[in-house]
């Protein structure tokens, strides 16, 4: 038995949760899954990021404090991987105080590559982030996402010594010790560490910015919101004395969004090899989500709903959609239309269907009695490879392919045909095939659609037919 442990970023709490939060955390659920299923002993963490000046400016804007918004919004997050049934094994805030107890540990066993000086430079309180000169040049002084100028920060803070892991972190991208997916993203990343990094800034005055942690022994600065956060991928799970931590540490997959690629795999390694810890097996980066083309914002009224995907259309549905054509290598657009076509004819008229006439036939011609069921024979290696290299798309694609190939089957075979004739072998072969093939793909989407995949391994694998109640998708659900 193997340790798999799988983290997603934690996002930041200054607004609820979004589907790319839902994606996010699709990904790295479909990976636990996997990995239970295998038979490997699994950690799963994932949490909420709760410090910083942004939260602070929001909570005086509604009149409550920091904490109460936080408490407010964490929950929010929560609440939603709970809908999305989200298995996770670990829940981390960043206002936790065992989280806050082991951040000022790793600040201490740092403190070699720690030093202070006074930085000058235009941070976006939106961003949470100092923007280089060059991009500050580029987007004429305002923060395109947050269309606020930048202020001009001058002021004696902290800094990491990151430059002296530059070329470390460099040679372990190349040679895939730290293996970052897809490749355009480590070809993105590469570009950065070829021309070298830069030290950089790890806190703020408290005076500026007082919600954060602070630093160990200097009342007068907090530990900056992105180098804090980070941490919580070894705090979670025990850093550095517990037993969790030392079993389940090197991370095996991390997942992230593309918009913090810089921080987790060039900050992050740094901290970590700071620390003498081992990188991360892999970084998994994933796309955004877009709406009809548009990138989805509260003011063009396209932002969708995770909840309301699947109050509409079922759990399953929506795990179905964003993990066969969501952005597990780069963006994905997402339209209603589009999610009806797929929900009506893969979901409904392909999968649902074959369940539904398997059922039917096996009923009428064998009183649902199924017999003893041959074991599936179908190569799966494809689909194999596909969750090792993270391509989620290609997995469900792989399915789809036997769950196609068994429709085809039926139509070849024609079971009412051979019952016509009387061949009741020969119908029992063609039928205790269809099962074994329905069993088989029942196993293969236990980690994408566990209700589905827990659905039909309930009706056929006792050898005698139970019946479902409804459909496993019913069209007349389908209309927006």
């Amino acid at each position: 038995m193997s340790k798999f442990y799988v983290c997603t970023a934690i996002p930041y709490v200054n607004s609820k949760p979004h589907v790319g939060h839902a994606v996010l955390h699709l990904y790295a659920d479909v990976l636990a899954r996997y990995h239970r299923q295998h038979g490997d002993q699994v950690m799963f963490s994932s949490g909420t990021d709760e410090h910083g000046g942004k939260i602070a400016e929001s909570a005086e804007k509604k009149g409550i404090s920091p904490q109460e918004l936080v408490d407010e919004i964490s929950s929010s997050f929560q609440d939603g991987l709970k809908k999305l049934s989200i298995s996770n094994d670990r829940f981390v805030r960043t206002t936790d105080k065992n989280h806050e107890k082991r951040a000022a540990i790793i600040w201490e066993n740092l403190k070699k590559d720690i030093y202070k000086n006074t930085y000058v430079g235009m941070y976006c309180v939106g961003c949470e982030e100092f923007k280089p000169a060059t991009y500050v040049k580029d987007t004429k002084g305002v923060c395109p996402n947050h269309n606020r100028e930048y202020e001009k920060v001058e002021e004696e803070n902290y800094f990491f010594r990151l430059s002296a892991y530059s070329e470390q972190i460099k040679k372990a991208i190349e040679d895939n010790v730290y293996s970052v997916k897809p490749a355009s993203r480590k070809a993105e990343i590469l570009g950065m560490l070829n021309e070298g990094l830069d030290d950089i800034s790890i806190s703020r005055s408290s005076e500026k910015v007082s919600w954060g942690i602070p630093v160990p022994g200097d009342p007068s600065q907090v530990m900056y919101v992105w180098f804090e956060a980070l941490m919580n991928y070894i705090t979670v799970i025990g850093y550095p004395e517990n037993e969790d931590f030392k079993k389940y540490w090197p991370a095996d997959v991390q997942v992230i969004g593309k918009d913090i690629l810089r921080f987790h795999a060039a900050i992050w390694p740094g901290m970590l090899l700071g620390l003498g810890l081992p990188l991360p097996d892999t970084l998994f980066v994933h796309g955004f989500v877009s709406s009809d083309g548009k990138k989805m914002s509260k003011s063009l009224g396209n932002v969708v709903d995770p909840l309301e995907v699947v109050d509409k259309y079922g759990l399953d549905a929506f795990r179905y959609y964003f993990l066969r054509y969501g952005p597990s290598n780069e963006d994905v657009d997402f339209t209603w239309e589009k999610f009806e076509d797929a929900y009506n004819n893969e979901l409904a008229n392909e999968l649902g269907n074959a369940v539904s006439r398997v059922v039917a036939m096996v009923v009428k011609y064998q009183e649902g009695v199924i017999g003893d069921i041959p074991p599936a024979e179908h190569d799966t290696e494809q689909y194999h490879q596909a969750i090792k290299d993270c391509r989620f798309d290609r997995a469900m694609e792989a399915v789809w392919v036997q769950v196609r190939g068994l429709n085809q089957y039926i139509e070849e075979e024609k079971p009412w045909q051979i019952a016509k004739e009387g061949d009741e072998e020969h119908l029992k072969e063609v039928l205790a095939y269809m099962c074994s093939a329905l069993l088989e793909i029942s196993q293969l989407i236990t980690p994408f659609m566990p209700e589905t995949a827990k659905k039909i391994d309930n009706v056929f694998s006792d050898g005698v037919i139970r019946q479902l109640s409804e459909p496993l998708f019913p069209k007349e659900n389908a209309a927006k």
